[in-house]
């Protein structure tokens, strides 16, 4: 019997949200060499906060899910995104952080990442954690924002 109900459930179809969260949903990110290993730095370095669908909270952590790649298209958006205090103080290595913007950029808002994006690299994102926004990072994206929804009512 118990042998029975774990082929059934080996055979059930798989929703297509449940599929689209594994790694092999993106297995070709620009810039991510090891999906599994970005998507397992995601849930521990940023899902605490962020929470597994990046909706982040009302109180402390804005949504990233829909949102996070249109600062790509705003001037001092890709800075912003590498000097936030969570990912510029993240404790993992500079390539694999570059990974790991990549990844949630595709993973969680792949809608607006802008035709020729460059990926981040070690290299970027190594000169970015150098300078992290601490105390005014909530201006700063406030400003972004700001910026955003004014490109997105002039039709950018």
């Amino acid at each position: 019997m118990k042998l029975g109900l774990a082929l059934a459930l080996l055979i059930l179809p798989v929703p297509a949200a449940a599929a689209r969260s594994g790694d092999q949903a993106f297995a070709s990110i620009p810039g991510v060499e090891r999906p599994e290993r970005a998507r397992q730095n995601y849930i521990l370095k940023c899902q605490g906060c962020h929470g597994p669908t990046a909706q982040g909270n009302r109180s402390n952590t804005p949504p990233m899910a829909d949102m996070v790649a249109r600062f790509l298209a705003v001037p001092g958006g890709r800075a912003f995104l590498g000097r936030v205090p969570g990912v510029a103080t993240a404790a993992v290595a500079d390539a694999e952080l570059a990974e790991l913007l990549n990844w949630t950029l595709y993973r969680f808002d792949a809608a607006h990442v802008p035709p020729g994006f460059k990926p981040y690299g070690a290299a970027e994102i190594g000169k970015l954690r150098k300078a992290p926004l601490r105390t005014d990072a909530a201006s700063t994206r406030r400003v972004l924002v700001d910026d955003i929804s004014k490109a997105q009512a002039a039709g950018k």
